[in-house]
């Protein structure tokens, strides 16, 4: 029948389970779990969204790194869990420096900028919003010629010794925090927003009397 999500499920009744309580450690864990199932197919939907790689026959001299299957509960205020999430990780420790990567660095709010901003809020009476980015690191654009295995569970019986080369970064490969921290700041810098020099994750734009500020963290 595919895939049957939860909006789907919850039409046919209305006390269902709607999701594990189990956190499993690896992908065969996983195997004869509805709800694990579910949340990797939303996983591996955000990578065709935001068309993540491309499958391709595997190179000769490349080096091809694992891909492998983090699970974790997501869990509100008072501990219960609201969400499974399944994310495909790469291991980015098999990659060579000069050939997998070249700069990781990623600039993060200084510790002092948030209570400052919160702070400068109050005083202005300002409203703030924060704002959770979704699968984030799939939006940065890589650079470098990177192959990756197949993941687990979920390989092409067509074509099986096949890899992924990357369009967009991976969780797990040393260049994802700047690829994503690059898109994002170059995209802000497009719509009239001025990077401050101090602290460059603080993005500022006026126009007459208005004032946003933006505060982002890798």
């Amino acid at each position: 029948k595919g895939i049957e999500t939860r909006s789907s499920l919850r039409n046919i009744c209305s006390n269902f389970a709607f999701l594990s309580q189990i956190e499993p450690k690896n992908f065969q864990e996983t195997e004869f779990d509805k709800h694990w199932m579910i949340a990797m197919h939303e996983e591996l939907n955000q990578f065709e969204r935001n068309k993540v790689w491309e499958l391709v026959p595997k190179p000769k001299d490349h080096t091809i790194i694992d891909t492998k299957w983090i699970f974790r509960n997501k869990l509100d205020e008072s501990g219960t869990i609201i969400r499974n999430k399944a994310r495909l990780v790469a291991q980015g420790y098999n990659q060579e420096e000069g050939i997998d990567f070249d700069e990781t660095f990623a600039p993060v709010a200084r510790l002092e900028a948030i209570p400052m901003l919160l702070a400068f809020a109050w005083f202005r009476d300002f409203k703030l919003y924060q704002m959770d980015v979704k699968s984030a690191f799939l939006n940065g654009f890589i650079n470098e010629e990177v192959y990756v295995k197949q993941p687990p569970g979920f390989e092409d019986h067509a074509f099986p010794n096949h890899v992924f080369t990357l369009s967009k970064v991976l969780y797990g490969l040393k260049q994802a925090p700047r690829a994503w921290y690059e898109r994002l700041s170059k995209f802000l810098i497009e719509n009239n927003f001025s990077r401050e020099t101090i602290d460059i994750t603080l993005f500022v734009k006026t126009k007459n009397d208005d004032l946003i500020i933006v505060q982002i963290y890798v």
